[in-house]
């Protein structure tokens, strides 16, 4: 141990005469812990919303969706995904088409206008996978025209697993007459899913590809395409990219526009995180200020002595600062620990949980990230370390001779 931190580590003992030096510092190693837990856990929580619910959507979605202006057909789906597949290569990881419809939807005495998405094996089983309530539920590519439907949409129309549905529709998007008769098929509820997310538990049912085509007499053609990219963080970039290739009738967004309702009230929810961050910065530096400040006012005399002994400026100005780091220290550690075990807590045992129909999911969400934790400490440290220049200064310009009225 050097004579440096020797002498920080005695200057921050307890004085016995004086309590209010002990507490103070105590409360400036409370504050900075309490100002790093709730930022911890604010950014804990907010990034376990964004890739919750980015998550669900994609999962229902894709992350570049490629449809038509005037809802009309996109022709030719096996030579347009090759031609894709060509241009954008390695980019991307798989083109999926679909078909969607608006249709009604009846059950025993009770029907109601939802969107029927024809679908591929690809994307029944990445639903299957992930969103079908109950264990085993068939693929609707196994049964005969099966469908899956959203929970809420079930309970409106009081149908269950096995359970018969009729659909209606019109054919080539025009009123039906004799010539051109309406679409009525009738399915059987393969799975009820439940995305978490009103708009798609609410409004959307699925079948596969091959019978939306053959009902609504599509042949080949397709309303759409989902695209998967490999870099998620260039979706951006990507969906620019395939705009500049394809013109109208092809409209092309990406999974940020498709629902930037969505995203934006997640992008809104972090606008008062710098306010909250200032506030406590605030009332940590004004404590840890506070804290030293206090510790160099009873330790005046100490102060002189070792000016006596010849110790310069600079030495009992880093023994001050170091004193700042040592409190910022204990501080940021007790704070990573209370985020750490809330947020585990939280994470493993779902202690609080949420209206769905606000926030898209029943439970708080949770996304440890070891870079926000580096992050907010290292610039809490900074900070510690900065509010502990005032005191140092302070005790830097103490003389000898002054520090005897503190006898």
């Amino acid at each position: 141990m050097n004579l440096l931190s020797f002498l920080a580590k005695r200057m921050l003992k307890k004085n016995d005469r004086s309590f209010g030096s002990s507490s103070s510092k105590f409360l400036s190693v409370g504050s900075i812990a309490l100002g790093v837990a709730i930022v911890l856990i604010a950014l804990t929580i907010l990034h376990g919303f964004e890739n919750a619910i980015t998550d669900k959507i994609i999962k229902m979605n894709a992350h570049i969706k490629i449809t038509a202006f005037g809802k009309r057909n996109l022709a030719e789906s096996d030579k347009f995904i090759k031609q894709m597949k060509n241009d954008l290569g390695n980019k991307i990881n798989l083109i999926l088409p679909f078909v969607q419809k608006e249709i009604l939807i009846k059950a025993k005495k009770f029907s109601d206008g939802v969107t029927i998405h024809g679908i591929t094996k690809e994307k029944a089983e990445q639903m299957k996978n992930n969103f079908i309530t109950g264990k085993n539920v068939p693929s609707i590519f196994e049964i005969d025209y099966g469908i899956y439907i959203g929970r809420k949409l079930a309970e409106r129309l009081f149908v269950k697993t096995g359970d018969k549905v009729t659909v209606f529709g019109l054919k080539n998007n025009e009123p039906p007459s004799e010539l051109n008769p309406p679409v009525i098929e009738q399915f059987v509820v393969a799975g009820i899913f439940e995305s978490g997310i009103s708009e798609y538990d609410d409004l959307n049912v699925y079948i596969p590809l091959p019978i939306a085509r053959e009902m609504f007499s599509m042949e080949d053609a397709a309303s759409g395409y989902d695209i998967y990219v490999n870099d998620v963080s260039k979706i951006r970039e990507l969906t620019g990219e395939v705009k500049n290739k394809l013109h109208y009738p092809y409209y092309v967004r990406s999974i940020f526009k498709v629902h930037q309702n969505i995203f934006t009230w997640l992008e809104l929810q972090k606008e008062p995180i710098p306010i909250i961050l200032g506030i406590i910065i605030f009332v940590a530096i004004f404590n840890i200020v506070g804290a030293l400040l206090m510790s160099v006012l009873e330790k005046v005399y100490n102060f002189g002595v070792l000016r006596s002994l010849g110790v310069n400026k600079k030495i009992i100005n880093r023994i001050v600062l170091v004193q700042g780091l040592y409190l910022s220290f204990w501080g940021i550690l007790l704070g990573d620990l209370i985020a750490f075990t809330l947020s585990s807590v939280q994470k493993y045992f779902n202690v609080i949980s949420l209206p769905e129909k606000v926030y898209f999911l029943s439970k708080v969400p949770i996304s440890i990230d070891v870079e926000n934790y580096l992050i907010v400490s290292l610039a809490a440290l900074a900070l510690g370390i900065i509010a502990a220049v005032i005191p140092a200064r302070f005790a830097s310009r103490i003389s000898p001779l002054m520090s005897i009225r503190f006898k």
